[in-house]
Order: C-alpha cells, then structure tokens, then sequence
C-alpha cells in the first residue's frame, strides 16, 4: 500500500519535540502516511532512553542528525543551540534526505518537510530538492505576529533595526490581537545584547525563507486565538495537539516519566490537589525555590510537585525539615506523565511557567491555572489565562522580586474559592476540545493539509 513519505524535523528542546511528535502520531493515525521523525544525536538518545513498552510508534521512524555542538556543551543556551544548528542541520538534512531516497522506490521517497519554524532555515533543503514544504509553529499563534511585522516595528519607531525595543511600552497590533509588552518579544528574552542580535536576525531569515510556505501549522484553536488567526491567512489552527483527544499514548520525552504518582493521586480525593511543574528549562535561585517550597506547605493542601535534578543550581536547596514535614501532604517526582496527570480526577489546579504546551494540556483539561512565567513566550501565554479567557491567575512579586510563600498560599486559596474560574474553565475545556472533534475547526484544517502534501 503507497504511503506518502513526510520528514518531521523539531525544534532541538523538550517542549518543541512532543507537540510536533503528537502531529506526526495525528498524521500516522489518518493513514496512508509515514513518518521520519528527525531529532539531533543528543536528543534522539534521550527519547530512546525514555520510550517505554506502552509506545507504540507505529508508522514513524527515528533517526538522528548531529547539532553542532560537543557532548559537553549546554543545549539549554539557546542562542548557541540556534547558531550551532543554522550552521550545520541544513547540510546533515538534506545527506539523510539523498541517503532515504536513494534507498527508497518512486512512491517512497520523501514528499513533504514539515519542521519547527525554528528551524526555517531548512526549508532551503525542500526548495532546493523540490519537496514540498510546511513550518509547525509551537507557541501561541500571537506570538508571530511581532515577526511578521518587524519592518512595521522599525517604521513606527517601537524597536531599532537590531530589533531593541525603543521603548518599554505595552502595545497591541491589531484589534482582536493581546496587548504585548515590547521587552517581551521573542528575540528580547536571552537578556544579552549580542545574542539578541544574532538571533533576531535570525528571525528575519525564517520568516523570509516562509514568506512563500502554503502552511504555518499552529498548535492552537481558532477560538482561543481568533485576532491571531485573522491576523495572517498562512497561520492555521490544528490543535490542541494533544494525546488524550486521540486517546493515545504521547511521546517524545526528554525524561523518563514516574507514572507512579498516578497511583498516589488516586489515593486522593477529587478536585484536591495542587500540581506544580515549570517545564524543561526553568532554574529557580535558592531563594525562591524555598518560597515555593513554604508556599507549597503553607497550602496544608496535597500538591505534587516536579522537581527536575536541575531546577536549581543547588544541591539540598529544599528548606531544613521541609521533607520531613510535608511526607503525608505532597509528591515530588523527576517527572510526570503531565498529560495523564492533569486529566486525573484530584487535580485542582495547575501552578504552572505558562509554556503553550502546559497550558494547552491544562486548558484541554479544564484545570485552573495558577501563572508562574520566567521568558520568551510565557508572558504571552499569561496574558491570555489571566486577562482574555480569565481562567487563572497571576502571582504578585515583593520589592524584591520574589514571589512568596504567602503570596503562593493566597493565590492558591484563591483558586480553590473562586466557583466562578473553574466555571469558565470547564467551558474552555469545551471549546478547545470541540475544535479537534469531527467536523471542528482544528480538524478539517488538519485534513486540509494533509490532502494539499498528498496531492
């Protein structure tokens, strides 16, 4: 049986892989599709390392190109993680494109490209080899619209043409669109001039190299973002991309998934418990990891927490006795099949860093969320949980900037109370699963893409 061949290339960090893992697991499921899912050596091993007997791949193969960098060097510096990866991916890219072509018959051979927008500089590849192309886009659809509108930025005097903002100012780009605060553009979060620069011209190249691509894939709904959506016709919504609207397993961790705390959260009692997780990349100073700590305790409510080996910089940074005092309350863990766990019964609320994915998987499973973010598009992400749909809420810093262990405690309190947040809550539930249903938005735009690469 002919199956159309697609190459799926992500974005070298945790939350890129999974959301475009999910796409080509949608793509699998539909049939007469396979996939070569593309991760760098460093992460190809790490998603092997974390792969359990329950996944289940199907018709998608992976295989491992190399980034750039030395085993040692560290791949959470994203602006030498991107230079590394401009520099040599695009060249690796299209030798395993020659090398699976040569191997494969007519109907076999590669038909389509679908990489992180990140990665835009690979598109050079699929025009250059005539395959037809498609970027996936995995933060909020808004957030792209600062980037297609760079040379209107420079016009209006609101960033210079190093893409420095001229001013700290809130701006909104369009009527329907969220207010923005300038400093947080995309390429403003690294918080070094150089870096900044290198990769703000970046983004000006990607979104060149996209100015003639068909699709820029969202995983987003149409209803969560309508101004974003209106804002450019190549934006489509195909998401919430996520496992459980399939009823399937996910993949594409980094990290091997302690399912254990599924069993400890069915010891608990429904809409009770507090789960915290900051995502792959945040790093807390020993100060405030022991605020979020005495917070957590403050609560006397049950919590599971994700504590990474390397959320913090420190060894023991828990407070003195914290273990010990809270061993009958919370549970913390490496990490958490977070899918899994926020779909289960006891979870309350969700304290969050306010990454699209995590908030994609609190909102698809009508979890009040408590924001918690540290960079890039995180603050985007708050702004729509707190102030456009109103299903969350924000933490307060002291003088200091530290957000406390009574503010936690207040805020937390808060969530539990408000009937009228959880209300809204279960309704965006609805909307976003509506969206990937049969005949939903999100849906058809899906078969609509695949019947374009197919065709």
């Amino acid at each position: 049986m002919r199956r159309t061949h697609v190459l799926a290339v992500p974005y070298p960090l945790q939350g890129h892989v999974i959301p475009l893992m999910e796409l080509s697991k949608r793509l699998v499921q539909q049939g007469f599709i396979r996939v070569t899912f593309v991760n760098t050596e460093h992460n190809h091993k790490r998603v092997l390392n974390a792969l359990t007997e329950k996944d289940d791949l199907g018709e998608i193969t992976l295989v491992s190109i190399p980034d750039g960098l030395q085993p040692s060097e560290d791949r959470n510096d994203l602006a030498k993680l991107a230079k590394a990866t401009f520099q040599v991916v695009p060249g690796e890219l299209e030798e395993l494109i020659n090398r699976i072509n040569a191997n494969s018959s007519e109907d076999e051979k590669i038909k389509c490209l679908i990489a992180d927008w990140g990665m835009g500089w690979v598109f050079e590849v699929s025009e250059k080899m005539k395959i037809r192309r498609a970027a996936f886009w995995t933060p909020p659809a808004a957030i792209l619209t600062p980037i297609i509108s760079i040379q209107k930025l420079i016009d209006d005097q609101v960033i210079d043409n190093d893409g420095t903002p001229l001013n700290n100012e809130i701006i909104q780009l369009a009527p329907g669109l969220p207010t923005m605060n300038t400093t947080n553009f995309l390429w403003c979060c690294l918080h070094d001039l150089n870096r900044q620069k290198f990769v703000f011209n970046r983004v000006i190249e990607i979104d060149k190299a996209l100015k003639e691509t068909d699709f820029i894939l969202c995983n987003s709904a149409y209803d969560l973002e309508p101004g974003a959506f209106s804002f450019d016709p190549r934006l489509v919504p195909i998401g919430p991309l996520l496992a459980s609207n399939r009823l399937g397993e996910s993949g594409g961790s980094f990290w091997e998934e302690d399912s254990s705390c599924l069993k400890w959260l069915d010891q608990q009692p429904p809409k009770s418990v507090i789960y915290v997780a900051f995502g792959s990349l945040t790093v807390f100073d020993r100060a405030q990891f022991q605020e979020l700590a005495l917070g957590l305790e403050l609560t006397r409510r049950p919590f599971l927490w994700v504590v990474r080996p390397d959320i913090t910089k420190e060894e023991n940074a828990f407070p003195e006795g914290f273990k010990e005092r809270v061993k009958n309350l919370g549970r913390m863990v490496d990490w958490t099949p977070q899918q899994k766990v926020l779909a289960h019964p006891s979870i309350a609320c969700f304290l969050t860093h306010c990454g699209w994915n995590s908030t994609m998987e609190g909102v698809g499973n009508g979890v009040p969320l408590l924001c918690w973010p540290n960079f890039a598009d995180q603050f985007m992400n708050e702004t729509y949980i707190c102030d456009v749909w109103k299903v969350g809420l924000k933490f307060d810093k002291d003088k200091q900037g530290i957000i406390t262990r009574d503010e936690i405690r207040n805020k937390v309190e808060e969530v539990f109370t408000d009937e009228k947040l959880k209300e809204r809550s279960s309704e965006l539930k609805e909307t976003a699963i509506e969206s990937v249903g049969e005949g939903g938005y999100s849906h058809k735009s899906l078969r609509n893409f695949m019947e374009w690469f197919k065709g």
